[in-house]
């Protein structure tokens, strides 16, 4: 064994790394809970006002609320403005309404506990 070869020389197999995939976090404006965020529904502000951003993409200030209607009430009551920093307008909370009556009601989700709950 040649000594000026250090290549050679205390050669240890490496083991390959594990690597954790990052799942980003967000808050829900709703109830505080911290969720992945491929669980939330992404909100943004517009020039053209508050919307339902469905692919969690659209260029704009973003808040994030569970598909629960308990969330989205409380979001309405206050939340939710102060999260994007921007007065709901009466198109706005129509809009978001209506989205919000999309959602199933608690019970019809089989009554899946809520973490605050």
């Amino acid at each position: 064994m040649e000594v000026g070869n250090r290549d050679f020389v205390n050669k240890v197999p490496k083991k390959p790394v594990q690597r954790v995939k990052h799942i980003p976090q967000r808050t829900c404006v709703g109830c505080r809970t911290v969720l992945a965020k491929r669980q939330m529904i992404r909100l943004v502000r517009t020039p053209e006002g508050i919307m339902v951003d469905p692919t969690g993409k659209l260029a704009g200030r973003g808040a994030y609320l569970h598909d629960r209607r308990e969330c989205w009430e409380r979001a309405l009551k206050g939340a939710l403005a102060h999260a994007l920093k921007a007065d709901l307008t009466a198109a706005d909370r129509e809009r978001l309404e209506g989205f919000l009556n999309s959602l199933p009601q608690d019970e019809e989700r089989g009554g899946t506990p809520h973490v605050n709950d």
